[in-house]
């Protein structure tokens, strides 16, 4: 039987309490299959068509039109669709950073940490392949994820860098939006994968935490004045979520911005966890698995 760690369950029936029980029964659940449909290569209805013509039943995701729950005993990834990259398999819950950064057509875009590329390739959607988009990420296998999946999406306003994003400065560009989707403990996708609860611990969460600031730090320098930055995480932890809100107010002057995602059940970012209170948190949304039966999300908006 599946069971949360022992540090893990003690700091979430904390934060949750009435709500645990809820987060527990997630261990015997699986996150809904979810495609995104690649609106630069087909349309929604003509996608819809095929697939629900081999049998796939398709239900719209509620916070975007162009993106479908899926059930078919077949393999999502074993379709012609797929293989010509009408559709892009992601958790639903990762549309929403790309929602809330709100991407539009001729703008300079970063994303910061990219790959795999389900927000990069999200992003150059909405963008219809006008303006620019820097996708960056630090390692040679990443990086061969993230041109895979823009080369098979027919993103052609990308240009992909790798190196770490704390030294993206070098680049020269001032962007006008900026994804940071940092690295993370990923303690809200339990339900697609428990192993992610093998290597959680506190001491790796105060770590990430560390770098998530810096990181924060990095992007506000190649932002433009009056430029967006959307913050988000796949994890449920206060220390990368919440406290790294309040250190981009208070340390970086960056503005929150408050957000709206319709058709999404969400609730506000934590007002305190143990003995510290968060100023800011009416301004960020955090969603767990059992919000949505998604992975778990939190994400902010940042005006500089």
């Amino acid at each position: 039987m599946m069971e949360f760690p022992q540090g893990f369950r003690k700091k979430f029936e904390e934060i949750l309490k009435d709500e645990f029980p809820l987060l527990e029964m997630c261990l015997h659940k699986r996150a809904r299959d979810c495609i995104r449909v690649n609106t630069l290569k087909i349309s929604r209805e003509e996608l819809k068509e095929r697939l629900e013509k081999i049998g796939w039943k398709l239900e719209e995701v509620p916070w975007y039109e162009n993106a479908f729950f899926v059930e078919t005993e077949g393999s999502l990834a074993k379709t012609n669709e797929f293989f010509l990259g009408y559709y892009y398999i992601q958790d639903a819950a990762s549309l929403v950073p790309v929602i809330v950064l709100n991407p539009r057509p001729g703008e300079i875009v970063l994303d910061a940490c990219a790959s795999p590329g389900s927000k990069t390739t999200f992003i150059a959607e909405l963008m219809k392949n006008e303006g620019l988009i820097i996708a960056n990420d630090v390692t040679p296998k990443r990086i061969k994820a993230l041109s895979f999946n823009l080369q098979k999406i027919g993103a052609t306003n990308v240009v992909v860098t790798m190196m770490d994003a704390r030294n993206i400065k070098r680049l020269g560009i001032k962007f006008d939006k900026i994804l940071l989707d940092v690295p993370c403990s990923s303690s809200g996708t339990f339900i697609s994968s428990f192993r992610v609860l093998q290597f959680w611990s506190q001491h790796v969460v105060k770590r990430l935490s560390k770098l998530q600031k810096q990181l924060l730090k990095a992007a506000v320098e190649v932002l433009k004045e009056d430029g967006v930055l959307v913050y988000s995480t796949c994890s449920l932890d206060p220390e990368e979520n919440e406290e790294n809100l309040e250190y981009a107010v208070k340390k970086l002057g960056l503005k929150p911005e408050l957000i709206e995602v319709k058709g999404l059940k969400y609730r506000r970012g934590l007002e305190a966890y143990g003995k510290r209170r968060f100023e800011y948190s009416k301004f960020a949304i955090r969603f767990y698995p059992f919000d949505n039966l998604t992975e778990g999300f939190f994400v902010c908006k940042l005006r500089k």
